[in-house]
């Protein structure tokens, strides 16, 4: 297998798998993000907490985003929509897997980009009930420079897309509970 420095370090997730194995309870994390209303449908989330491994963790620093809808919505374009949260998730998740398979392969990537399009029809969210409210589909296209043959190119993507959270929350039915305090 040949050496590639792709930047993953790869024994560290195997031995955190091995470990988990035999303490699956420790593998329960809860992902959190806060998020605070500002004005329209301007809002400010945060995320720098999350429980994970029997105990509260936090990342080293705060991530701060701002979501909102575009001048074309009447809104006022502070940050990008919801929506488009989801395709960020993707496109990290997915882009973060080739890296890691593409390690523990042995592959040199040179360079990994993505685009990633969702087709939707905001009459749904307008109040059309005949319209769904989400995505109708959603594309991914990698372009991927690597010391590797297509098809193990293609493989890594595969590899990764069968391991990505994100992927999975999309694509299969996730519980959500929606309270009020």
């Amino acid at each position: 297998m040949t050496t590639a420095e792709n930047g993953v370090n790869v024994q560290a997730l195997l031995d955190a798998r091995a470990a988990l194995k035999d303490a699956p309870e420790a593998a329960q994390f809860t992902w959190r993000a806060t998020s605070k209303w500002e004005k329209g449908v301007h809002s400010t989330i945060r995320v720098q907490q999350f429980h994970g491994l029997g105990a509260e963790q936090t990342h080293k620093s705060e991530s701060v985003f701002d979501a909102d809808h575009p001048a074309v919505f009447a809104a006022e374009d502070n940050g990008i929509t919801p929506i488009e949260f989801l395709l960020v998730g993707l496109a990290s998740c997915l882009t973060a897997g080739v890296a890691s398979v593409a390690q523990n392969r042995g592959i040199q990537l040179r360079s990994v980009e993505s685009t990633v399009e969702g087709n939707h029809d905001i009459r749904g969210i307008l109040g059309d009930s005949d319209v769904r409210n989400g995505y109708n589909d959603i594309k991914v296209t990698f372009h991927i420079d690597a010391d590797a043959t297509k098809q193990e190119i293609e493989a890594l993507v595969a590899q990764s897309q069968k391991r990505s959270a994100v992927f999975d929350a999309l694509t299969n039915p996730t519980d959500v509970t929606v309270t009020v305090a």
